[in-house]
């Protein structure tokens, strides 16, 4: 049995965390349903030094620290690797890739600050030297650790986290969730920053280990809604994803319409798929269910999973991938970002002309209703202007079946670009 601590500087042996019998704790937490005879934890405590510093991510580390292994890994034996205040993104990556290869099961605690890369879109988690300028060489890419843990078996895989978004990344987490694959079990705490010249505490990870310490092993579902009552972030986004049986195949996309004449301007949700045969498998009922309690961001996580198996299983786009796209793209309507609702739709629409449906197919005209109408709800004149000539080139294309879509585009188009910044946003209101 192995533990290794790993900081900034390298490698350094620690003190044996293996489980010994007769320690006082209770059963083990089963992360894949059984207790096997390996498991490996890996603890990543990581934030910026200096003014860039938003959590006290490696204080949370000690108490950590004083709970069994076993536990940590819901098995007998057990590695535990600590990666405290790494500085280099690609010695985390080989540190994660080693997890993930292990045949056991994988536990990953992971506490730090998100960040946005402006240029690609992509949540990067920072590192120990990262600054706003240096995001891309010096933080690591989220979906680093998203590829590679998508290739492990299903219900074999727990990340638990607790961090702090920076507020760009805080506002795309919100309608879009923490991307991660089918079959990882995710429970975790995501604030906002704090306010100016505080730090935060990860407080959620900590309640987690202190019931831990005391001897006490619920369930992690029911330890996870324990922790997050203890946290008191009202603000918080808590995802608590367990979604780690067999995918069962893609609802079709053939919605339920009625045949009535579209509007150009749609304000119900998007289309529900036609019933399968296997209901009890479908994933939107729960995923609706979630965002329509406001939790966006565990919602958009789930449909993000989801869309991510289709691709892997049909192809980009496929129309099961385009599906879900639509589903994110009501799912952002939802969470109140048209921007974001109406890039998904007009990018769904895409996907479907590229799949050669017609211009005048009444799937394709509801897409680009969808997309005109939250481009219609943008209060921010820059993403307006920004969203409006893609939007006109998507119109003329597909001008629905009420004229006069194209130029309502363009006029507001065209008003928001004369028009002094104080009236521009009066305008876009």
């Amino acid at each position: 049995m192995t533990d290794e601590r790993v900081g900034a500087i390298g490698l350094e042996p620690a003190t044996d965390y293996a489980h010994k019998p007769g320690s006082g704790y209770g059963a083990l937490v089963m992360i894949n349903g059984e207790d096997t005879a390996s498991g490996t934890a890996l603890l990543i405590a990581a934030a910026p030094a200096g003014k860039g510093c938003l959590i006290d991510a490696t204080s949370v580390l000690p108490t950590l620290a004083a709970v069994p292994p076993s536990i940590l890994t819901g098995t007998t034996a057990a590695t535990i690797v600590e990666l405290a205040d790494p500085a280099d993104p690609q010695t985390v990556l080989t540190r994660i890739r080693a997890a993930a290869a292990a045949p056991g099961p994988l536990s990953l605690y992971i506490t730090g600050q998100l960040h946005l890369d402006h240029k690609q879109r992509l949540i990067h988690l920072a590192l120990a030297r990262t600054t706003p300028t240096t995001l891309r060489y010096t933080a690591l890419p989220w979906h680093w650790l998203a590829s590679e843990l998508k290739l492990r078996r299903p219900g074999t895989t727990t990340i638990v986290t607790d961090m702090v978004a920076a507020p760009d990344a805080w506002h795309q987490l919100r309608t879009e969730g923490l991307v991660l694959g089918h079959g990882i079990r995710v429970y975790g705490r995501i604030t906002p920053p704090p306010p100016r010249r505080r730090i935060a505490e990860p407080a959620y990870l900590k309640a987690l280990a202190t019931t831990w310490r005391s001897g006490i092993n619920p369930p992690l579902a029911q330890l996870h809604e324990q922790a997050a009552a203890q946290a008191g972030s009202a603000d918080a986004l808590f995802l608590a994803i367990d979604n780690t049986a067999a995918p069962a195949p893609a609802a079709s996309v053939q919605a339920n319409r009625s045949h009535q004449e579209p509007a150009p301007v749609p304000t119900g949700p998007a289309p529900v798929p036609e019933n399968t045969g296997a209901a009890e498998d479908d994933p939107l009922p729960a995923i609706f269910a979630a965002a329509h309690a406001g939790r966006h961001s565990e919602a958009a996580s789930l449909a993000a999973m989801w869309e991510g198996w289709a691709l892997r299983t049909y192809g980009a786009g496929s129309a099961q991938a385009t599906h879900w796209l639509e589903v994110r793209a009501d799912l952002a309507r939802l969470a109140d970002d048209p921007a974001r609702s109406c890039e998904l739709w007009m990018a769904a629409a895409e996907a479907r002309l590229a799949r050669q449906q017609p211009p005048d197919d009444p799937v394709v005209e509801d897409a680009v209703d969808r997309a005109h109408h939250q481009w219609q709800e943008l209060r921010d004149p820059q993403r307006a202007r920004e969203l409006g000539p893609p939007l006109v080139s998507l119109r003329r294309h597909v001008p629905g079946r009420r004229s006069g879509a194209v130029e309502a585009v363009q006029r507001r188009l065209e008003l928001l670009h004369t028009l002094p910044p104080v009236e521009a946003r009066r305008a876009a209101s």
